[in-house]
């Protein structure tokens, strides 16, 4: 099983890669993971790897162009970690910063919980 950090770093580089990635993107997570994120507008969490899948689906419905995913910070804890990230595209005013929460258990994601912590537009 792969580490908490190299985890991480496969969530990024997958999710950089959008819809081409979706079946890498979904081994990380566990069958019962739960994904919070502000992107949707659900306002309730996403449980299970089949509502993951539908969260990030509709994301790639309309991808951002030229879209840079940069993280700046991994900090690793006993259950989990938190990443910090920008993300930067034409398509936006200006830069989006933000703060992903994990929650990890047998080398895969079981609580995912993305926050906009910045825009700067």
């Amino acid at each position: 099983m792969p580490g908490e950090r190299e985890l991480i770093e496969r969530y990024f580089t997958a999710m950089r890669r959008g819809a081409a990635a979706e079946a890498e993107l979904m081994e990380l997570f566990a069958p019962d993971a739960v994904y919070i994120e502000p992107f949707t507008g659900e306002n309730d969490p996403w449980v299970g790897r089949e509502a993951v899948r539908t969260a990030l689906r509709r994301g790639w419905e309309e991808p951002l162009p030229d879209l840079e995913l940069d993280v700046q910070r991994i900090d690793i804890r006993q259950d989990g970690a938190t990443a910090e990230w920008t993300c930067t595209s034409p398509a936006l005013p200006g830069p989006i910063a933000g703060r992903d929460e994990y929650t990890i258990s047998d080398g895969q994601i079981t609580r995912l919980v993305v926050e906009i912590v910045d825009f700067r537009g």
